[in-house]
């Protein structure tokens, strides 16, 4: 039988920065505002560096960002000139303080704070051969490969961005990389551009963040995106751009407008929230159905099954009233509770769906847990009919850039039939989006796309070999 999981897929994290010319400018609290509206990439740790005149300290801890920045830390971190913050999403197995960002670094050359977004496809490789001529690694993260790349370039490096540039170039994956030295702040992101980085002001400061809707809620405003291959360096004297590995293929991800990014985010030129309204009106012409009501799975399914709606003249509703207190599922005591944890977000809206044909739209199905559940609760509220309605393509591969779409073997639409995953969740009919559907969405999208995850087709070679932690297995061990 499949082993179901939990259902939904995550981002591995989001990264802020801000470099200030403005003295009354607090720098901590602007990164927590950042921070706060880039908590949908990472919800299991979070950190904040600060800079105070070449005085690099930090805070991170394991938990969400209110609950890791109270005011007494806030205040224990002081004012600065620059901050570099980070939100984290990390594997069970790699949830520990110590593997949260920003990480510090001190060294022969001076600090440094580092935090990333996304995952090297080298690693393990990079990894075997710093330990080899002495390198010591006390987590099991990419971003402590990097700082050692980026050390050990520094030592024979004029400045941290040709100690940037030089390690960057031994990297392969996804990566938007933000670097602090006790001057500048150095950001980068890998030439195929996977994961989204882009540039921003506040008054006369600059901002690097993974979303736009991160520099807006930082009371700022939107520059550019961070082209791939690119390197920024941001210090007294402004905005430098170093055009390092720009012009390959690009391939970012696609699933950042189907569910990643936060939907008032705009993404290499092209809005998430119309992207999502765009991937509702093409599976309402790809998959039609004869309905009363088109709803939203909370949050991600709302926007596309609005345009669902509106392709189809179907009249949209409101399915689901969504718990906002709910803590986050991992840490719920027991099986039973974690299994719950759907009936107790999600309460059905009865009067929407009672009696009624109901088209039930949202991001995905990737190991069809969460999908059951909402399909029978929304039987239980009375629903005659429904039909499910992907908004991406049927997950068929792994990712290897940053996500925890880790096996095939955990993948529902990997190991059963259309015909047989609709039986598995309990609904009359069930569509997605077709690939070539999911590459129009992003209208006015600049690069284009990875879709590995849907073709096995990846803008990188992916991974020769998987980590594994020598380090935590037992000496008798056969594993």
């Amino acid at each position: 039988m499949f082993d179901y999981l939990e259902s939904k897929i995550h981002d591995e994290c989001g990264v802020f920065a801000v470099y200030s010319r403005d003295e009354d400018m607090d720098v901590v609290a602007d990164t927590y505002y950042g921070l706060y509206a880039l908590q949908h990439r990472g919800q299991e740790s979070c950190g904040i560096a600060v800079n105070e005149d070449g005085v690099i300290r930090s805070h991170k801890d394991l938990g969400l960002v209110n609950e890791v920045f109270t005011p007494d830390v806030i205040r224990r971190l002081g004012k600065g000139q620059m901050a570099l913050g980070h939100c984290r999403y990390a594997p069970y197995k790699d949830r520990t303080r110590s593997s949260s960002q920003p990480m510090l670094v001190r060294h022969v050359k001076g600090t440094m704070a580092l935090a990333f977004n996304g995952q090297l496809t080298n690693a393990v490789e990079l990894r075997e051969e710093l330990e080899l001529k002495g390198g010591i690694f006390h987590t099991t993260g990419d971003i402590e490969v990097i700082a050692y790349a980026i050390t050990r370039a520094r030592l024979n490096a004029g400045s941290i961005q040709e100690a940037v540039e030089k390690a960057v170039d031994r990297l392969t994956g996804a990566y938007s990389l933000v670097v602090m030295s006790p001057r500048k702040i150095v950001a980068a992101r890998d030439p195929q551009g996977i994961r989204p980085l882009c540039l921003g002001k506040i008054g006369n400061s600059d901002v690097i963040a993974s979303e736009s809707c991160a520099i807006h809620a930082a009371g700022g405003e939107f520059v550019r995106d961070i082209a791939p291959g690119e390197i920024v360096v941001i210090d007294e004297e402004g905005v430098h751009s170093i055009a390092h590995a720009c012009g390959q293929k690009t391939g970012l991800c696609v699933f950042e407008y189907v569910y990643f990014a936060r939907p008032d985010s705009v993404i290499d030129g092209a809005s998430v929230h119309r992207a999502r309204r765009r991937a509702g009106a093409f599976l309402a012409l790809e998959h039609p159905v004869q309905a009363d009501v088109v709803i939203g799975a909370p949050d991600s399914g709302l926007d596309a099954a609005l345009g669902y709606a509106q392709q189809s003249g179907i009249p949209y509703g409101i399915g689901f009233l969504k718990n906002k207190y709910i803590g986050r599922t991992f840490i719920q005591p027991s099986q039973k509770l974690r299994e719950n944890t759907v009936r107790i977000k999600l309460n059905p809206i009865a009067d929407t769906v009672a009696g009624k044909r109901v088209v039930l739209v949202d991001d995905s199905i990737v190991r069809g847990t969460t999908s059951k559940q909402i399909v029978q609760l929304l039987r239980e509220a009375g629903a005659t009919e429904v039909h499910f309605r992907a908004s991406s393509p049927k997950f068929l591969y792994p990712c290897y850039f940053g996500t925890d779409v880790d096996s095939q073997k955990n993948l529902i639409a990997a190991n059963y039939t259309t015909e047989e995953i609709a039986q598995q969740i309990g609904v009359d009919s069930l569509g997605f989006l077709s690939i070539e559907s999911v590459k129009k969405i992003a209208e006015g999208c600049k690069l284009d796309f990875c879709v590995g995850c849907f073709t096995g087709e990846y803008p990188v070679e992916p991974p020769k070999r998987e980590f594994v932690d020598k380090y935590s297995q037992k000496l008798n061990s056969n594993d």
